[in-house]
């Protein structure tokens, strides 16, 4: 059984009039007729009945019907889903980043990549380094932000920006007004760290480890604002990245002594893996976006 013969059975059923139907389908009569009987013989019974050159539907065909009619209804849709996402100025971008990215560079970078190609549409998702990169190898994403972790091939990962790490302290906090805190005064406080997995907190975790501390945890957390909330009520400290998207007003930012701690942040592909034209150009404007603020 094949595709065109639904085309044809679909064609002559609305018509039903085999000269029409053949003349519509740019076919001869006969070979409309012919596959119509083979179809039918797949199927198992007449969907037609003929008296002389009349035509018309059965009960089986009026059923039938309206199968086909869902089957190509699906199958147009889905032809026509490809194309948009195959039109360099349509279609759609699966993005995965990092929770801590959500404030203010993933709505900042869409926004601007939109003002230049409005009809394309962006599937997003977060979350840890880990449950990223499974999602990269198996194409639910096409594209992460991301920390450099051990990649393994055929991932690549291109570095787009470093950002600085800072101390974060309640606005009344002792430390508030300082103008350096150290990480054994840090370790002597209760700490709010992200969960374990999350990228932030194993360079932290690594952090006190090199210098030989270990800070007191008293809460996790799954999101960087949600993080910071707790550090602004009073429940503990923390160590983030300048997060511009969230409410600073009931919070300290303040520079860790003796070192500038930095994180990574890249973007990871599949290398071999199909990108959309779509995906190619938010891809190449992430890439030249960055490589834009480095040289300023």
């Amino acid at each position: 059984m094949e595709w065109q013969q639904f085309e044809y059975f679909q064609t002559l059923a609305q018509m039903e009039h085999v000269t029409h139907a053949a003349e519509a389908l740019s076919i001869s009569q006969s070979a409309l007729s012919r596959s119509i009987a083979r179809f039918e013989e797949e199927i198992g019974v007449p969907l037609f009945d003929r008296q002389g050159r009349s035509i018309r539907l059965n009960q089986y065909g009026h059923i039938f019907l309206k199968r086909v009619n869902r089957i190509l209804k699906e199958l147009n849709e889905g032809k026509k889903e490809i194309q948009d996402m195959l039109d360099p100025d349509r279609g759609q971008v699966a993005l995965g980043f990092l929770h801590t990215l959500s404030t203010n560079y993933i709505p900042d970078l869409i926004a601007s990549f939109r003002n230049l190609y409005p009809k394309i549409d962006f599937r997003l998702g977060q979350g840890p380094s880990h449950t990223l990169v499974e999602q990269l190898e198996s194409g639910e994403l096409d594209l992460c932000l991301m920390a450099p972790m051990k990649f393994k091939s055929p991932i690549i990962w291109k570095q787009l920006w470093k950002e600085e790490l800072f101390a974060i302290v309640p606005k009344g906090h002792k430390y508030a007004a300082r103008g350096m805190v150290t990480l054994k005064e840090m370790a002597d406080e209760p700490f709010i760290h992200l969960k374990a997995g999350y990228s932030l907190r194993m360079m932290v975790e690594k952090i006190f480890k090199d210098a030989g501390l270990a800070p007191r945890i008293l809460f996790e957390g799954e999101e960087a604002d949600t993080v910071a909330g707790l550090v602004a009520a009073g429940l503990g400290i923390s160590i983030l990245p300048d997060l511009k998207g969230i409410d600073q007003s009931k919070i300290a930012k303040i520079p860790i002594q003796n070192s500038k701690f930095y994180r990574t942040i890249g973007i990871a592909w599949m290398e071999g893996r199909y990108l959309s034209p779509a995906t190619g150009k938010f891809k190449q404007f992430v890439l030249e976006h960055f490589r834009d603020i480095a040289r300023e």
